[in-house]
Parts: C-alpha cells; sequence; structure tokens
C-alpha cells in the first residue's frame, strides 16, 4: 500500500529486538460506525467468492505454473492482501466469516462439523446476512455450506440466507453429488433452499453449476436494490475432477494429482470471470465490492502447494492458514495496490456490516475488526494479534508440559497465537514440512529431501518472526523466553473466555437411508417430544401405585395450599 505500509514495516522490530507490548486483555472489536457521506446504494453489491483449499502459491501472481488470468486482473486492479488469515481447516474459517468470532468463541475449536453429528453453529450467534437482511439487503448463497444440519434450524435458509443453492457437507462428487462418510452411509447432496435439488442431478460439474445461478440471481435482482452474494465454490477440495478441456495446458505437469487440480483451478478462474461480467452485463459491477478467499491452505497430497510456506491443510503452520485474498472493487480509494497489514477472515463480518450502515450491539463481542480503511485507504490495520486457535481435544503433545510452558500454560494443548509480528506454536501444530510444488518432482527427490527438518524429540512450543521469516525457518524460543511468557500468558487468557467445545458422538439417525436417500435435517420434532411422553407414562405408573397410600399434599403436580387436582 505505498508509503503507509513501509512506514508500517519500520514499526516492527527486529529479529533481535525483546521487547513486545502486549495488550493486558484480548482485544475485541467495537461497534463499526456510520460512515460519513455515504448512502446504502452505495455499498448495493457486496460477492465474496470463496474457494476451497487453494493453497498460498496456487494463483499466477504467487508464481504458481497455474493459469489464473482472471484472478491475477482482478487483484491486480484491487488490493492484494498479503498478511491475510484464515483457519487450517473449512468449518472453522466459514463459522469465523460468518460470525466474526475466533472458534473459542462458538465451540468449533475442534475439527470440523461432521455429516454424522448432531452439530451446527451455535444458533444464538447473529449471523452477517442476518445483520444485512436488518438494513434492507437481498442475501444468497451459493455453494458450500459446511456449518451443521442435523435441525432444520441450522439451514443457511434459516440462519439469514433469503435462498440457497448448494451442498451440505465438506465434500462430495462434483458431477453426482453424492458423498460417503463411510460404508453405508451415503447420500445425495445437492439443496435448492431447504429440499434436495433433485431436478438438478444433471451430471454438470459444480462449479459451472454454481455460476449459473449465481447468473441467474444477478439477472433477476433489481441492481438499484442492496444484494449479499456468498459464493462458496466446492473447487478445488478433493476429489480431484474436472472437464476435461481443462487439462490441455497441464499436459508437462507430471503428478496426476497436481495436474487435475491445475485443470480445477483454471476452470474456477474461468468461473470468477463469468460471475465478473454478470456483475458488469446486469448493472451491479459500479457498485460492488468482491472480496477472494481460499478457506485454508493447500493440501499436497490432493494437489496443491502452499510453497515456500511450511505446512499445509490441517496444520497452523503458515502453509495451512496464510491464505490467498484480494479485494477488487471500483469503490477503493487505492486500486493496484498490496496490503501487507494484519488481516484475518473475522474481520469480514464488521467491514461488511459497517459498509452498509449496519449496527452490531455493544454487547456482541466480537474477535473481527473494520478493516477497510486499511485495505481501501492504506491505513494501519487496528488488528495487532490473531488467536488462530486452542484446542483442548487434539492430540496432545506427547513432551508437552506446564513446566515447558513456564507453570503459565501446558504446552501438550494445541494452540497457536501472533502478536504483531511474533508467533507462537504449541503442542502438536501438525505436519511441518516444506512442499516443493509437485511439478518439480522429476528433479528427484534431493531436493525434496533438503527440504525436511525433523522436530527435535522433547518440542512443544516454537517462536518465530513472521515478518523476518516468513517461511519459520528459524525457532527463537530458547533465544527469547521472555516473548514466549508473554505470548503464553496472551493465551491463558483467552482461553478464560473460550466456551465448552461442541463435538458431539456420531448419531445414527443421520444415515441418509433413513431419509429418502439425502443427506439432510434428521432430528425432528418426535425425537424431542420422546423423553416427555416416556416420563409421562412414568409418571401414570408412580400415580397408580401412590392411589393405595395415602395421599400427601403435592403428590402431584398442581397441588396449591395442600389442594391437589388430579387429572387422570
Amino acid at each position: 500500500m505505498g508509503e503507509p505500509w513501509r512506514l508500517n514495516l519500520q514499526c516492527f522490530p527486529g529479529e533481535g529486538t525483546a521487547r513486545l507490548p502486549i495488550p493486558p486483555t484480548p482485544a475485541r472489536a467495537r461497534p463499526p460506525q456510520p460512515r460519513s457521506s455515504t448512502s446504502r446504494a452505495l455499498w448495493a453489491e457486496k460477492a465474496p467468492a470463496q474457494a476451497d483449499d487453494q493453497g498460498f502459491r496456487d494463483v499466477g501472481y504467487h508464481g504458481s505454473e497455474i493459469k489464473t488470468p482472471t484472478l491475477d486482473k482482478l487483484a491486480a486492479e484491487g488490493v492484494k492482501l498479503e498478511n491475510y488469515y484464515v483457519q487450517p481447516i473449512c468449518t472453522p474459517s466459514r463459522s469465523q466469516f460468518i460470525t466474526g468470532k475466533y472458534q473459542i468463541h462458538t465451540g468449533l475449536q475442534h475439527s470440523i462439523i461432521r455429516p454424522t453429528q448432531p452439530n451446527c453453529l451455535p444458533l444464538d450467534n447473529a449471523t452477517l446476512p442476518q445483520k444485512l437482511k436488518e438494513v434492507g439487503y437481498s442475501t444468497h448463497m451459493v455453494g458450500k455450506w459446511h456449518l451443521g444440519f442435523y435441525r432444520k434450524e441450522c439451514m443457511p435458509t434459516k440462519r439469514g440466507f433469503d435462498t440457497f443453492f448448494g451442498s451440505l457437507l465438506g465434500s462430495g462428487d462434483y458431477y453426482t453429488h453424492y458423498k460417503c462418510d463411510s460404508p453405508g452411509m451415503c447420500g445425495y447432496d445437492l439443496y435448492e433452499n431447504d429440499n434436495a435439488a433433485w431436478d438438478y442431478d444433471n451430471g454438470i460439474y459444480s462449479t459451472q453449476m454454481y455460476t449459473q445461478r449465481v447468473q441467474q440471481i444477478l439477472a433477476s435482482h433489481d441492481p438499484r436494490k442492496p444484494i449479499f452474494l456468498y459464493i462458496a465454490y466446492q473447487a478445488v477440495h478433493s476429489p480431484l475432477q474436472a472437464p476435461g478441456r481443462y487439462f490441455e495446458h497441464y499436459r508437462s505437469i507430471i503428478n496426476i494429482n497436481r495436474r487435475r487440480y491445475a485443470a480445477m483451478l483454471s476452470c474456477l478462474d474461468e468461473a470468477i470471470n463469468n460471475v465478473t461480467l454478470a456483475l458488469k452485463t446486469y448493472g451491479f459491477y459500479n457498485n460492488s465490492i468482491i472480496i477472494y478467499s481460499s478457506d485454508n491452505g493447500g493440501q499436497p497430497t490432493a494437489g496443491g502447494s502452499n510453497w515456500p510456506l511450511r505446512g499445509s491443510k490441517g496444520t497452523y503452520w503458515e502453509g495451512g492458514i496464510r491464505a490467498v485474498g484480494f479485494v477488487h472493487s471500483p469503490l477503493l480509494k487505492n486500486k493496484g495496490t498490496v496490503c501487507k497489514e494484519l488481516v484475518h477472515i473475522t474481520d469480514w463480518y464488521p467491514t461488511l456490516i459497517s459498509l452498509a450502515e449496519g449496527q452490531i450491539d455493544e454487547d456482541i463481542q466480537l474477535d473481527g475488526y473494520d478493516v477497510w480503511e486499511t485495505i481501501s485507504e492504506g491505513l494501519r490495520s487496528p488488528r495487532v494479534d490473531i488467536l488462530h486457535n486452542i484446542d483442548p481435544i487434539y492430540t496432545k503433545a506427547k513432551n508437552g508440559s506446564w513446566a515447558a510452558g513456564y507453570g503459565i500454560w501446558n504446552t501438550a494443548i494445541q494452540s497457536a497465537i501472533r502478536v504483531q509480528h511474533w508467533k507462537l506454536l504449541t503442542g502438536n501444530p501438525g505436519y511441518s514440512d516444506w512442499v516443493p510444488p509437485q511439478s518439480f518432482s522429476n528433479l528427484g527427490p534431493n531436493r525434496w529431501h533438503n527440504e525436511r527438518i525433523t522436530l527435535s524429540t522433547g518440542k512443544s512450543v516454537w517462536l518465530f518472526n513472521i515478518t523476518a521469516d516468513p517461511y519459520e525457518r528459524v525457532d527463537l524460543s530458547h533465544r527469547y523466553p521472555g516473548i514466549v511468557k508473554q505470548l503464553l500468558r496472551r493465551l491463558s487468557q483467552f482461553n478464560k473466555t473460550a466456551v465448552p467445545v461442541r463435538y458431539p458422538p456420531k448419531d445414527p439417525r443421520s444415515n441418509p437411508r433413513l431419509n429418502g436417500g439425502v443427506w439432510g435435517p434428521w432430528y425432528k420434532e418426535e425425537y424431542k417430544k420422546k423423553k416427555p411422553n416416556k416420563n409421562k407414562a412414568e409418571k401414570k405408573k408412580k400415580k397408580s401405585k401412590t392411589k393405595k397410600k395415602q395421599q400427601k399434599a403435592g403428590s402431584f403436580p398442581n397441588c396449591r395450599s395442600g389442594v391437589c387436582h388430579h387429572r387422570g
């Protein structure tokens, strides 16, 4: 972002600096203030587009061999977010985008919401589309939900979206829209609003099908009225499937998974181009804000690349949480710039509500910040830290202990936090290699092994200066124990605000065989009534036995002042 960004970098202390100002309590976002001289019509169209499992390297402007001309052009004409963070897996990222809260504050600290679990995004959280509806927005979602569906109240149409077209699960076949969670647990997963979309079971590739639905929504909406359109593409998540014509440019890629992945990403790039053309064709573009983001890092075993970042999807190394992201809009003041200020996926919630002149209740404790002026004008980010997560359930580090955490924190617990340019990890942070792009595999194993590092025995704490060492090659935890202690205290502060983890066991009633072959809400009202009926029967038994005994006041539920009225 030009000069302001250069000034900001100078404000970061160097690697040899041992002083770190730590705010006394976990930072929260203040409610966004209405912007002066901004009419609601000015911010009429908001279109967040989310890719699934796109690696940090997997975009043309990050040096990829995969061709992404649309993404490159939109990013070049907008603002590239080069210090932008998400979560390492699907459900947490989506939950944080739609609530503006860290997962420790929604109970989704551990893993993803699985199809068979009676679990969903807590119903007491006001979602982004709900807040936008309050100020007159039409709200539409196309694509992957993955925030739970066991009850009807958990469905997208009950969480603020006027319409929904897409899948409820985390993955599935791109053509048939079927998903098997385990042997004998298979079902159809394509929905239109609250019903299975059997009429769309025409073998159309999901990326293209979702784009067609976006085009239809825009064609039928009045561009003078505000609209929020959340497009959550399934691509480039496994299974690795793509229409044949997209393979033409990637025959030179030897690794078959990488070749399929490249074809999928090319199709996704074309889809984003078609969405952008639709915005222009139907009169939305001039008042639009397009946000592009991956939901987590790439998975090298499934064709993705985060090179030169460390780690992969599912880990708290930079490769799992540092994402491809940019904002494209005619409304940006500083176009064609790069933002290296700290931005997190929770920030979209207050930012978009603020742009819409919506209100966030003061008693709602958000973890996101309004970062529009940071992105649009190059101002300093209000964010100085990110709690990447605290997962008390994840497999504990064998060598972690309270002693290793100076009596402040049990380092066996998986956690990660960033404060300014410092990043601390504890516990088991996940697969930690630097994986070169699969297209280089013909160079032989030497390069691969040169990049492998085996974690030393007994390791459960890491400290990195991400500004100076974005590839996490130099662990500074022994050099700066004072910094480690300060970040451990900050973790402890955050942990005091955490809610219990929501990760219930599998429910056999979730089997699609019991629901017409469809994945969908299975927790119906009759299940809720079973226990009361059982209690009623038990009460009736007890009452019949009681008749043989002397009745006392209070024997029946409607006793008042010693007078009992029993309804037999």
